[in-house]
This record gives C-alpha cells, sequence and structure tokens, in this order.
C-alpha cells in the first residue's frame, strides 16, 4: 500500500511540472482558442466532383517510411495524425487523434490523451497501442531517414488504453512534440502481422478522410473520400477534402505532362520552370481559355538558390576569388536573357518571411 502510494504521489509530483491543452505552440501561444474551423478554410465549401492531378515518373509502394521502393502521391490522405499543424502559424499543433497533448515544463516528455471517437475506416477504435505501433514501425524501422528523424524519442510507453507517453533523449529539441504530433497513426490489428516491405502494394487501412479506389501500379491511383469519417465535423478538418474523388495520373518526364495538360488530361499544375511559365502554355487551350495562368502571391519562405564552392580546391580557397565571382555574376543579365525577367533576387537566406534581413543592421 505504501510503495502503491508513493508511486501515486511521484506521478503526480511528475504531472504538476506539465502543462496539457487541446493545442500548443513551439513559439509561444498558438492565434486558434474557441474556433470552429482555421481562418483561411470555407466552412461551407460544396462537396462533390473528382479531380485530377499528375506526377512525374511512376510508384511502386503505398508506404512513405519504407526504405526500399517509390511511395505513390496523395498517402497522406490515408492516415490521421495525432495533431494537426495550422498553415497560418509557423509552429502550431492542435488536437486530432490527441484531443489533449500534455508537455513537460523542462521538455523531457509529452503524453497525449487520445480521442474515445477516433476510428479506423474499418470502425475499429484507435488506441494508444496504435499509437506505439505506428512509433516503432517508422521510426524504429528499416529507414535509416527515419530513425534519425525521431533519433531524440528515448521510449514510448503506453499509459493507458488511450494515453501514451513519449520520453525524450533530448531536452533541448523544442520540436520534438511538433514532430511527434505529425506522427501518421497505422492500425495495429491490421499489419501487425505483415511484412509491409513484402507487399508494398497491399491496400492500406486508415482513420483518414480518403481510401485508395483504384490504382494501375505505377500509373495512376484514385482516392475516394468516405462518407462516414469519423472526424468530418472536427474544428481541424472542417472545410477541407471537399472532392468526392481525386487521381493522380503518372508522367514520365515534365515535357509530356505539361502536353497532357494542355489537352486536358488533368485539371490542376503548379508550375516552377520560368521558361514553361513564359512560352510553354501558350496555344489553342490558353487562347480559348480552356486552361487559365494565375498567380498567387504567399506568404511562405521562398528559400535560394545560389553557387557554392568546393573549398577542397585550391582555387576556391582565396575568399577573395569566392567574392570575386559573386561580384562578376550578372544576375539582371540573366533574369532577363535566360529567365524572362520571371526572378527576383534573393536578399535573405529567409526570403518572404518575418526572419528575412531588411536594411542595414543597427544597434544591438
Amino acid at each position: 500500500m505504501r510503495i502503491f502510494l508513493l508511486c501515486s504521489l511521484l506521478f503526480s509530483y511528475l504531472l504538476a511540472q506539465t502543462y496539457s491543452d487541446s493545442a500548443f505552440s513551439a513559439n509561444g501561444e498558438v492565434k486558434y482558442k474557441n474556433f470552429t474551423s482555421f481562418d483561411y478554410v470555407n466552412p461551407d465549401a460544396p462537396k462533390g466532383g473528382h479531380i485530377k492531378q499528375y506526377a512525374l515518373g511512376s510508384y511502386d509502394s503505398f508506404y512513405d517510411f519504407l526504405l526500399k521502393g517509390t511511395s505513390a502521391k496523395g498517402l497522406s490522405l490515408l492516415y490521421d495524425t495525432l495533431m494537426v499543424r495550422s498553415f497560418d502559424e509557423p509552429s502550431s499543433q492542435y488536437g486530432l487523434v490527441a484531443k489533449q497533448v500534455q508537455r513537460a515544463e523542462d521538455n523531457t516528455f509529452v503524453i497525449f490523451h487520445l480521442d474515445e471517437n477516433a476510428h479506423f475506416n474499418n470502425g475499429k477504435e484507435v488506441t494508444a497501442f496504435d499509437v506505439e505501433f505506428s512509433f516503432n514501425t517508422i521510426a524504429r524501422g528499416e529507414n535509416p531517414s527515419m530513425v534519425r528523424y525521431y533519433a531524440d524519442v528515448k521510449e514510448v510507453i503506453v499509459v493507458d488504453k488511450y494515453t501514451v507517453r513519449f520520453n525524450f533523449h533530448n531536452p533541448n529539441n523544442r520540436e520534438l512534440a511538433l514532430i511527434l504530433g505529425d506522427l501518421p497513426i497505422l492500425p495495429k490489428h491490421y499489419y501487425e502481422n505483415t511484412i509491409l516491405s513484402e507487399n508494398p502494394l497491399k491496400l492500406p487501412l486508415g482513420s483518414g478522410p480518403y481510401k485508395i479506389e483504384s490504382f494501375e501500379a505505377g500509373r495512376s491511383v484514385t482516392y475516394r473520400r468516405i462518407d462516414n469519417y469519423w472526424a468530418k465535423n472536427h474544428k481541424t478538418r472542417v472545410g477541407y477534402f471537399n472532392f468526392d474523388k481525386i487521381t493522380f495520373d503518372y508522367y514520365k518526364d515534365d515535357a509530356v505532362a505539361l502536353e497532357a495538360f494542355k489537352s486536358g488530361r488533368y485539371d490542376y499544375r503548379e508550375e516552377s520552370s520560368a521558361k514553361n511559365w513564359a512560352v510553354g502554355y501558350e496555344g489553342i487551350a490558353l487562347k480559348n481559355q480552356d486552361i487559365q495562368k494565375i498567380e498567387l502571391l504567399h506568404s511562405l519562405p521562398s528559400g535560394m538558390q545560389g553557387f557554392v564552392f568546393n573549398l577542397r580546391k585550391n582555387v576556391f580557397k582565396d575568399r577573395r576569388v569566392r567574392e570575386a565571382l559573386g561580384l562578376a555574376f550578372d544576375f539582371e543579365w540573366s533574369n532577363k536573357n535566360l529567365f524572362f525577367n520571371q526572378y527576383s533576387r534573393t536578399k535573405s537566406f529567409f526570403d518572404n518571411s518575418e526572419f528575412a534581413s531588411v536594411g542595414i543592421p543597427l544597434g544591438a
């Protein structure tokens, strides 16, 4: 009795050193408190339709965490995650499969309390044992990139049917709780006796808003929206997943994919080539407005492109040589003659974000 009482007091003390909520941010407070949907969605968006998109290359797997193989596009539609990130905050998450998250003040562990209403698309409920199985399959599996990604997690512990705890090796990793919140939840009862690497095209079972309706291996895959999706009225899901069907058709190269788009084989593409944007869409379809070119401003960090010098070569070891090459590069001429004036020069490693440098540094 004394041992039980001591353990209970110790556990209560540990939990007293935590703070819990249905959402959290790595950089301060979350934006959304009492909300019914995110600001950037249309909560009354109509449901229906079939959108066709494209992908390049091929695929031979329905699991994007395996070491071997190329996974199909759209697999994130199949699995719900513990938490959901909002798109108008840099590092905030809101509960989905986990209705509440409990974090240690010293960032040594995180506890997720699951929503008892969460269930997989075959009707079986999502439990802490599924979370444990998902973590061990993905983070402790054969893929070294996944192992490295979750390396700061020391262990996963099932506290009870709807509670799971992750202890951390490294309390200085402030993103670790966010990383775990992104964990897709796999059904243990469906996969525990399957060697996924030996059967990579086994139809997946998830708890997400879509399921695979049909596929032609390596050439196309079609997802169908699930009518009785458990979280369709969840505040983090309202306004999302409006198409009844989503198809990805595969093409061997982008030139073929572009011509297929112009002939109406699929509905939407995002263009990253300045040349294509300037001249690649010219033709009858554009003239007749069967296709439209639309530029959308965004607030995402633009990233950077540049020349990286190999300092193991003697010719680049003198910093004055490297500076001279930078000064000799004529961006304006290149932009005009090679890139159809589509680019603006990067002025910061974090351009187009709140972290970008502006003007001349002053003071501290």
